[in-house]
C-alpha cells in the first residue's frame, strides 16, 4: 500500500519507484491534480504529444468498454518505447477497468488517473491504496506555507524578490487552485519583471480585485475601534450576501497599506491610500507595532476561512473585532 499525503506528494514523485504502474491523484484542488498529473506523465514516456505514447481516456469511454484500458497499456507502440494512459474520472467504471491490470501488470506502461475528491470509502481510493503497485496520492489544496514558497520559488526563477507586505497579500489572494495560482503568478512576473523587486503595487495592479466600495464602511469602522459601526456594517454586507473572505481581503489590504506607509515615512501623501476615507486617520492613529501584530492577525484569518468555509464568517467577525479592540490601545 502506497498512500502519499499532498505534503509529501511532490518529493515522492521526483523519483516514482520502478514497481509501480498506477497513480491515482485526487482531491480538492482539481489544478494540482493536473499539474502533478501531468509531471509524472512528462516523466514516464519521452514525447507527451505522440499519440502512440499518450493516450487520453475519460471515464465513459471506459462505461462503454471497460477492457479498453488492459488494450491499451498491453499495446506495444509502431516504434516500441515507453507508454502512458491518462484516465479522468473517478467512478465505478474506472476502478472496475483497472482492478483486472493487478492480475497481469503491464510491462513498459504507466496509468494515471485523474479524480477528484473522493470519500475514504471509496473503491477507487481503496484499491490504489492496497494494492503494491499502485500508488494514492492526495492533493490537497495549497497551505498558506505552500503558497508563499511557491511564490518565493516563482519570483527566484524570473530574477525577481519580493517585498513582505507584497507576498503576504498576494499569498492571501491566492491557492484556491494550483493552475489558477501558477496562471496569476506568470501574470505578476512578466508585469514586474524589469522591477527587481515586487511590491504590493504590483500584486494590487495584476492579482487584487478592485476595491469594493461597499467594504469601505467596516474595514474603517474596524480600525476605528468603533464596535457598533463595525457590527452594523457586517450585517448590511451579510445581508448584501458579501462573502466573509471578501471582507477579510479587504481589511487584510488596508492593514498592509497603512503597514507600509508607517515604513515608508511618507504617509497618504507620498502616494500610499488605498482611497479608504479613514487612511490618514488610521495613519496617525496606529503604531507600526500594532500594525504588524494586526496584518498577522488577519493573514491567518484569510487562510483559516478559506480551509473551512462554513466558519468563514465567524473566523471573520472575530479578526475584525480583534482589530477593533487593537485599535481602542495605544502603542
Amino acid at each position: 500500500m502506497v498512500a502519499i499525503s499532498s505534503r509529501e506528494a511532490d518529493r515522492f514523485l521526483e523519483r516514482p519507484a520502478p514497481h509501480i504502474f498506477l497513480y491515482l491523484f485526487y482531491g480538492t484542488d482539481a489544478g494540482l491534480v493536473s499539474e502533478r498529473a501531468r509531471a509524472l506523465v512528462e516523466k514516464s514516456v519521452d514525447d507527451p504529444k505522440d499519440p502512440f505514447q499518450l493516450l487520453r481516456l475519460g471515464g465513459d469511454d471506459l462505461a462503454s468498454d471497460p477492457l479498453r484500458l488492459a488494450d491499451e497499456v498491453n499495446t506495444v507502440g509502431l516504434f516500441g518505447g515507453r507508454r502512458a494512459v491518462r484516465v479522468e474520472g473517478g467512478g465505478k467504471a474506472v476502478a472496475a477497468a483497472l482492478e483486472p491490470l493487478f492480475a497481469a501488470p503491464p510491462q513498459g506502461a504507466t496509468v494515471v488517473v485523474e479524480a477528484g475528491a473522493l470519500k475514504n470509502d471509496s473503491f477507487l481510493l481503496r484499491l490504489a491504496q492496497r494494492e503494491k503497485a499502485a500508488a494514492a496520492i492526495a492533493c490537497a489544496q495549497d497551505s498558506r506555507e505552500d503558497v508563499e514558497a511557491l511564490i518565493e520559488r516563482e519570483a527566484a526563477a524570473a530574477g525577481l524578490t519580493i517585498a513582505r507586505d507584497a507576498k503576504i497579500l498576494l499569498a492571501s489572494l491566492l491557492g484556491e487552485d494550483r493552475l489558477s495560482t501558477r496562471g496569476e503568478l506568470e501574470k505578476l512576473m512578466l508585469y514586474a519583471h524589469d522591477a527587481g523587486e515586487i511590491v504590493l503595487d504590483h500584486v494590487e495592479a495584476v492579482v487584487a480585485d478592485a476595491s469594493n466600495l461597499m467594504l469601505e464602511h467596516a474595514v474603517d469602522a474596524a480600525f476605528d475601534g468603533d464596535f457598533a459601526g463595525l457590527d452594523l456594517e457586517s450585517r448590511r454586507l451579510a445581508a448584501q450576501g458579501v462573502d466573509a473572505n471578501q471582507l477579510l481581503g479587504a481589511a487584510l489590504r488596508h492593514g498592509l497599506a497603512l503597514r507600509r506607509a508607517t515604513l515608508s515615512g511618507h504617509g497618504a501623501q507620498g502616494g500610499w491610500s488605498r482611497g479608504g476615507r479613514g487612511f490618514e486617520r488610521h495613519l496617525r492613529a496606529w503604531s507600526g507595532d500594532r500594525l504588524a501584530r494586526t496584518v498577522d492577525v488577519l493573514a491567518e484569518a484569510v487562510w483559516r476561512a478559506r480551509l473551512d468555509q462554513r466558519l468563514a464568517p465567524s473566523i471573520a467577525a472575530r479578526a475584525l473585532w480583534s482589530v477593533a479592540q487593537a485599535a481602542r490601545r495605544r502603542g
